[in-house]
């Protein structure tokens, strides 16, 4: 058994493809580079005069930085199975990369900040209308109020069979914990891989 993190891609385990999403600022490059057992790959850019009165900062006004096109990352979880990470930009001008980062995908994870659960929507209706199974992850924030995941789940009107935990993005076991999670739901849940590359953008908040 390849332990968690390993450098060494075993021969014949099974490639996964799965998406990191959720709203602007919530901690997905963050997850993709904490749990990462190679350099993952950040497509982040300074945040300039131009995305003033587009991007919606409430709440995340001191973020400097903003993934542009994606994250990725790649964490081995055992002989017999690979998860391939795809961080997707949370600005609604990033929205049409989506499709075609959703291709191929058969799981998901929607980071949600308690601060803007509003900012989860979004993502959650775009894998919903392509059944894409996903978890959600309740990131946690110094200055955010804690919720109960009963809480969450009525605040986003989650279907009862949707896993929801809490995490810490910026901690290895953590971010383990929330894909752990996602593996475990993929077994049990319809898996269906999107490949319409004209279908609508995710829903607007």
């Amino acid at each position: 058994m390849v332990s968690f993190g390993s450098d060494r891609l075993p021969e014949h385990a099974a490639a996964v493809k799965i998406l990191i999403a959720g709203g602007f600022g919530v901690g997905k490059t963050t997850l993709v580079g904490t749990v990462s057992e190679v350099p993952p790959l950040h497509t982040e850019e300074t945040m300039t005069e131009a995305g003033v009165g587009v991007d919606d900062t409430v709440g995340v006004e001191a973020k400097s930085r903003t993934t542009v096109a994606l994250d990725f990352g790649r964490i081995t979880l055992s002989e017999e199975l690979v998860l391939y990470l795809f961080g997707a930009p949370g600005q609604e001008r990033f929205w049409s990369l989506w499709h075609d980062l959703a291709i191929g995908a058969l799981g998901a994870i929607v980071l949600v900040d308690t601060r803007r659960l509003e900012a989860g929507f979004g993502s959650i209706d775009f894998f919903e209308r392509r059944g894409i199974p996903f978890v959600v992850a309740i990131n946690r924030f110094d200055a955010a109020v804690e919720y109960t995941v009963a809480e969450v789940r009525d605040a986003l009107d989650l279907d009862p069979t949707v896993p929801i935990l809490p995490c810490d993005v910026r901690v290895r076991s953590s971010g383990r914990d929330v894909l752990l999670a996602l593996v475990d739901h993929l077994t049990t849940a319809p898996l269906t891989t999107h490949t319409d590359r004209t279908a609508e953008s995710p829903a607007g908040v």
